[in-house]
């Protein structure tokens, strides 16, 4: 009689387990295949490289804790996310105090791009953005700092568009860019907002600044800009 054999045999892994750990591999590498771009569009929101180091490691989390099987397009729906995780970081009081406020409107005057949708994600963040500065800057106060900020008005030229002597302009860019640090917002029309996303669009994306600087400072009513108030 042959004696018996004393092969030691590995258990099969349960199912569930392997089922689970090839779902998060896949996870992995749908993450990988975009995390480049997501990165990119980070980066192109807050202009900081740890910042959107920061919020790409916040996205990876939250795409694993996600009921992926539900997710129909992975890339409009990790797109979205850093989008929306960015601005909201940008928004914050924290990232407010680290990084100058004129820093997080110029990177959203961006003539160059031409990707499509690198177009609408910047559309997404110049809507978040000119609604906190509308909600918290007063008319004339919004004129200068979106102007001087996010085209490089000079402060002449601002003078003569308000009707203020050099020097008060450049109270009225430094008094806007102070109340942005606080938390006093008052309610935004929806339809004076669209408006002014409008028209700050067409003038990031072609140059003419025209439109824009009606629309702020209206001819004759410069103080009070009525077409941007409650």
């Amino acid at each position: 009689m042959s004696a018996p054999s004393l092969e030691m045999t590995t258990p099969a892994e349960p199912p569930v387990a392997r089922s689970a750990e090839d779902d998060l591999d896949r996870a992995l590498d749908i993450f990988l295949a975009h995390r480049t771009r997501l990165f990119r569009i980070a980066y192109k929101v807050l202009g900081d490289v740890s910042g959107a180091e920061d919020v790409v490691q916040e996205i990876w989390l939250r795409w694993q804790l996600t009921h992926r099987p539900k997710i129909e397009n992975p890339e409009a729906f990790l797109t979205t996310a850093t989008t929306r995780l960015a601005i909201n970081v940008i928004q914050s009081a924290r990232h407010r105090r680290e990084t100058p406020a004129e820093s997080q409107l110029v990177e959203l005057v961006d003539r160059a791009s031409q990707d499509p949708v690198l177009r609408a994600e910047q559309a997404v963040a110049i809507e978040e953005a000119l609604a906190l500065l509308m909600a918290r800057l007063t008319p004339d106060g919004l004129a200068a700092y979106v102007l001087r900020k996010g085209f490089d008005y000079a402060y002449a030229d601002l003078a003569g568009l308000l009707r203020i002597s050099v020097p008060n302009a450049r109270v009225l860019v430094h008094r806007a860019q102070a109340r942005l640090a606080g938390n006093r917002e008052r309610p935004v029309p929806a339809e004076s907002h669209r408006r002014l996303v409008a028209a700050f669009q067409t003038a990031a994306g072609t140059g003419d600044l025209k439109g824009l600087t009606q629309l702020l400072a209206p001819k004759g009513q410069a103080h009070r800009l009525p077409s941007l108030t409650p």
